[in-house]
């Protein structure tokens, strides 16, 4: 069994990860200029959601959702902390409930959008692949 992890540990841990510029953000963008789409802005605050990627002009978003932060469903989304399990669930639930309004409300205005997940950064080809077809389909 692992080592339990006390509350002010894990706390100093969840403050260093950073909420923008993650390794996953930084690839993503990388293999966006790498298809050859240029033009784009990051975090966009004016953008419902702060989209990852995003052609305001074209409302075209890109996210790249942490798997633990935005509950997906793969074994890095579905693993909670073992302490204080129950502000966790709700912590994350929130999350989940905040991404599909502002996707729901992003949908409403005609944007196109493009979730990426963390998990799906190792296999980078395929990545790099989703975009070029979502590019090309919204892009021109």
């Amino acid at each position: 069994m692992a080592d339990r992890i006390d509350s002010a540990k894990r706390s100093e841990i969840m403050r260093r990860i950073g909420r923008s510029a993650t390794q996953p953000e930084l690839v993503v963008r990388e293999l966006v200029r790498r298809a050859g789409y240029k033009g784009y802005r990051f975090n966009l605050t004016s953008v419902l959601g702060k989209p990852d990627i995003c052609w305001k002009g074209r409302k075209i978003a890109i996210f790249v959702h942490g798997c633990f932060w935005h509950g997906h469903d793969c074994r890095h989304g579905r693993r909670l902390p073992s302490s204080n399990e129950e502000y966790w669930k709700r912590k994350l639930a929130r999350n989940v409930e905040r991404d599909k309004q502002s996707q729901s409300a992003l949908l409403r205005q005609r944007w196109h959008l493009l979730i990426i997940w963390e998990c799906q950064m190792p296999h980078e080809k395929k990545v790099w692949h989703r975009i070029k077809r979502f590019m090309a389909r919204y892009y021109e």
